[in-house]
């Protein structure tokens, strides 16, 4: 990347915090400070989660069970517990179900890829997880597609909930979830995380997603990806998340 097209993507990650933080949404970024590949994207990412201070995890997902995950980093100053009043400035206010896992070891880069046994054995325990949805982009669904990756792929907030015990034997391809928003049930599903086997992830993110992560780190998080879509709720609302095995996640917005 030249130093040109670094101060682009600088003045492009300016535009989106500024965004986000006065909840004055941009429709896009304007052509020329789009990014145009992946990298560009995640440099951009980097950026902005920097501006926020330590990273407190991972964001991955796919579109389907073929599909290459994607991933960003979760900002840890925007990581809550179940029961959480999640307040700041917000415009979006979206929701997603999710299962999330917090690393009980390292898992440093390394020339060798990690097996799934080796990335089981790493995870300390599985939680239920409200992703909040948050951008600067008016639409982000509308704006161009690297425009949104670039803005953190709407990641806004993460809410999780108690540990689930015995999760290992949770069959996640038939799991069942439903999201409600002050108590009405907006989304019931089952067997809907879009990546296929969301257990895939977790090696794909250490293995294939290293040289970005440099490594993953006991005591942060990945989350796998969505089960419902995104939910809209409004200011004072209240979300509850549950999941027919892997456990219920309650928050609230200001």
């Amino acid at each position: 990347m030249t130093g040109e097209r670094e101060k682009q993507l600088m003045e492009a990650a300016d535009l989106l915090l500024d965004a986000r933080r006065t909840g004055v949404a941009i429709e896009d970024l304007p052509e020329a400070l789009q990014p145009t590949t992946l990298d560009e994207a995640y440099f951009l990412q980097d950026v902005i989660a920097l501006a926020y201070g330590e990273i407190g995890g991972w964001k991955i997902g796919a579109p389907s069970a073929e599909a290459t995950p994607m991933f960003a980093p979760m900002p840890l100053a925007w990581m809550a517990r179940d029961g959480a009043v999640v307040g700041g400035v917000r415009r979006v206010r979206g929701l997603e179900a999710e299962i999330a896992f917090l690393l009980g070891q390292d898992l440093p880069l390394r020339t060798q890829a990690y097996s799934s046994e080796e990335i089981a054995a790493a995870i300390a325990s599985c939680h239920p997880v409200i992703e909040v949805i948050e951008s600067g982009l008016l639409d982000p669904l509308k704006a161009a597609k690297m425009s949104m990756l670039g803005d953190l792929q709407m990641h806004g907030g993460f809410v999780y909930g108690p540990a689930v015990a015995d999760w290992q034997k949770i069959d996640f391809k038939t799991e069942h979830v439903a999201i409600a928003v002050d108590g009405a049930v907006r989304v019931d599903r089952t067997g809907s995380n879009t990546s296929g086997n969301l257990m895939r992830l977790l090696p794909w993110l250490a293995n294939e997603g290293a040289a970005r992560t440099g490594g993953l780190k006991a005591g942060q998080w990945v989350t796998t990806g969505s089960w419902t879509g995104v939910t809209m709720a409004d200011s004072n609302s209240a979300a509850d998340v549950t999941f027919a095995n892997a456990g219920a996640v309650h928050m609230r917005f200001e």
